[in-house]
Formats: structure tokens, sequence, C-alpha cells
């Protein structure tokens, strides 16, 4: 895990634990997991590294539910305690940068993110891995009833071939999100988005990052940056 060291702050409740990449940069960026996985996958991992060298701080935080079980999936009871586990990272974050910070996350992780800024702006903007908008087998029980009231912008990352949510149903639920969303089609890809064992798309996380300084407005990052003007500068 280059460039990263293992983090914990138990003064919280739930506490924040993870793996930290960088601090004293001027953006941040807290991202986690999804329901089968925790902070050390290969997604996370290549993401943050990526965001770090581009100038931003990254946590890649370890949610409450794996902290306490380090497999199976999370309860339903679960839920709201990730949320706040959530709440506490970006606090944390907050503390070691001085401009924005994103919160994000892979599949279930980036659902309690959504849910949480639905709630409570506590980031100014949203990063969704593989948003799981259904069950494969229940495209009809979407998970939108929240959308409506998010208040940031939102980047949708999702595979052209994932079970949890067709391209179609993406585009036409990224709609219901009044602060503006954008989408980038990883082609091929189902709700792994190419990041399975040692499988991995060595492309995806600069693609992410190229996009993701294209639709949200932050100065101070590293390396060139596509200046534009943005209907989202509002939301900030």
């Amino acid at each position: 895990m280059s460039g990263a060291e293992r983090f914990f702050d138990n003064s919280f409740d739930p506490p924040v634990r993870g793996f930290l990449h960088g601090s004293g940069q001027p953006v941040g960026l807290v991202v986690t997991h999804g329901a089968g996985g925790n902070a050390q996958s290969g997604l996370l991992l290549a993401l943050a590294e990526c965001f770090s060298n581009a100038g931003f701080v990254v946590l890649r935080a370890e949610l409450p539910f794996r902290q306490l079980r380090s497999y199976g999936p999370p309860r339903p009871g679960d839920a709201a305690r990730d949320r706040s586990g959530l709440r506490h990272a970006v606090a944390v974050v907050r503390k070691l940068t001085s401009g924005h910070v994103f919160l994000g996350g892979q599949s279930y992780g980036g659902r309690q993110a959504s849910m949480l800024l639905a709630e409570e702006k506590v980031a100014e903007g949203l990063l969704l891995l593989s948003y799981p908008l259904h069950a494969p087998s229940r495209p009809e029980q979407l998970r939108t009833e929240h959308l409506p009231k998010l208040q940031v912008p939102s980047l949708f990352v999702h595979g052209s071939r994932d079970p949890f949510g067709s391209i179609a149903e993406i585009e036409t639920a990224r709609k219901l999100i009044p602060a503006g969303s954008t989408l980038l089609v990883v082609e091929g890809s189902g709700h792994d988005l190419g990041y399975k064992g040692k499988s991995k798309r060595e492309e995806l996380p600069n693609r992410v990052l190229g996009r993701f300084r294209e639709f949200f407005p932050v100065t101070g990052l590293n390396g060139p940056r596509r200046d534009q003007a943005s209907v989202y500068n509002s939301a900030f």
C-alpha cells in the first residue's frame, strides 16, 4: 500500500478506521467499500493513490459493520451506524485539509454515502462507484427515494454490464438529483468495474480523476486541469 498509513481515531462512536493517503493537501476525499469488501479493495487503493498524487488527502474508510466483522455483508440494522461512521470520517478529513471534502463509495458504501448527504450536507460532492440501483432480480424496487433530497453534485461511475442497474436506468435515476450529476460509463465492466481478484483496469483511476476534475470546481490540485464554467458552483 504505497503512500498509505493505517488510521485510527477512537474519539468517535463509531470510531474512524482505515488507510490515509497524504495530509495537508488542499482537497479531501473519503471513499468506502461495498457490502462484501473492505477498505483494502483493489479499486479503492488504486483510486486513492491516483487522487492522492493529484493533491487530495484520501481516507479509505472502513465502515463500522466491517470493523466489527471481518467478513459477511452488513445486517439490516447496520446502515444508520455506517452512515454515522462516514459522517465522522468526513469530520476527520476536514481537519487534515484546507479545502472542500468529497464523499464516495462503492456499491453499498456509495448508497450509504448518498443517503447521508440526503440527510445533511456534510460534504461538497458525491462519488458513486457502481451505485446499486436495485437488486439484480428486482429491477422494480428502485433505491431512489432519497435522490431528490441530494443538494450536492454527484459523479456516477458505472459499468455497462452491471446487473444492479443498466446505463439507461442510471441515466433516469440521476435526473432526480436537483444539484446535478454526470455519468462515466465503463464499457464492458460489471459491478466490480474490472477490479476482481487480481484483475484490474489500469486506466480507470485516471479516467475517474479526469471526469472528477471536469465536473467539480476544485482548485489547488496537481497536474493539468480542464477549466470550464460550471452550473454546479452554487452547490458549494
